[in-house]
């Protein structure tokens, strides 16, 4: 299937004077992460960066006037693959070889054919339909979609845990760990403005549970944990953001389901 050339990779949005979102138009929901730039005094963030297959940080160039940190909610292939452009990186420490990809255990693909066969059938058992293509468009001529891979990062990479702070010199963000979807899995809650980046701990779509390294009894805590937090706003790793309202539905609905 030939496969048109887009003129440009990367949308945003500008959330609000300190956050604007970015994503990649042409790639498929599934695997369409949402990514974020959150503008601080001392330095900025680029939580999660895409598939990886155009460069974020030039399509950004005009948002990153300070350094930048990238920060991982988790490493699957389609949050972390602009990482490797960026000078420092932030992860939980489990998922610190997986960011540097040094085992390549990490899946990936642009096309259902070259996804693993055990991972496509668990992302269908989520609610997911598979496509053969992963995407409607290419960043340039002579892109092969088969030849895709994880870029792991070699750049200084920082490791975190639950209860760290990233402070941006007049914001901080507190790391939670949230466990389920990945072992690693984090989410950043600044508690004075309400805000919480929850990565794929939480969205609203089919959230997916049965990914390699995924557990369902940490994700069943981590869902009672995300309950009690009095989010004013969920800027998440997929589709739009939400309310604390929204954010008790999902929860309740998928422990009714797994619990």
């Amino acid at each position: 299937m030939a496969l048109k050339i887009a003129d440009h990779w990367f949308e945003r949005k500008t959330i609000d004077d300190a956050i604007t979102l970015l994503w990649e138009p042409y790639v498929d929901p599934l695997i369409r992460c949402n990514i974020w730039h959150v503008r601080g005094r001392d330095f900025d963030l680029m939580i999660d960066t895409g598939l990886g297959i155009a460069s974020l940080a030039e399509a950004a160039q005009d948002l990153l006037e300070k350094p930048v940190k990238a920060v991982a909610t988790h490493t699957h292939y389609d949050h972390v693959g602009g990482h490797h452009e960026f000078q420092e990186c932030i992860v939980h420490k489990l998922e610190e070889a997986s960011l540097r990809n040094e085992d390549k255990s990490n899946f990936a693909g642009l096309t259902k054919d070259t996804i693993d066969p055990y991972v496509a059938e668990k992302i269908e058992a989520s609610g997911y339909k598979l496509k053969d293509v992963l995407v409607t468009a290419i960043p340039k001529k002579g892109f092969n979609l088969e030849d895709y891979e994880l870029k792991g990062v070699q750049n200084k990479i920082t490791t975190v845990e639950a209860g760290d702070v990233i402070d941006l010199g007049d914001r901080q963000f507190e790391i939670l760990h949230l466990p389920g979807h990945s072992p690693g899995s984090i989410g950043l809650w600044e508690a004075k403005s309400g805000t919480l980046f929850s990565g794929d701990a939480i969205y609203d779509g089919p959230l997916i549970e049965t990914l390699p390294g995924a557990d369902l009894d940490q994700y069943i805590a981590t869902l009672r944990t995300l309950m009690d937090i009095p989010a004013t706003v969920v800027h998440a790793g997929h589709d739009p953001s939400f309310g604390r309202d929204t954010l008790q539905q999902i929860a309740r609905k998928y422990l009714t389901m797994w619990v």
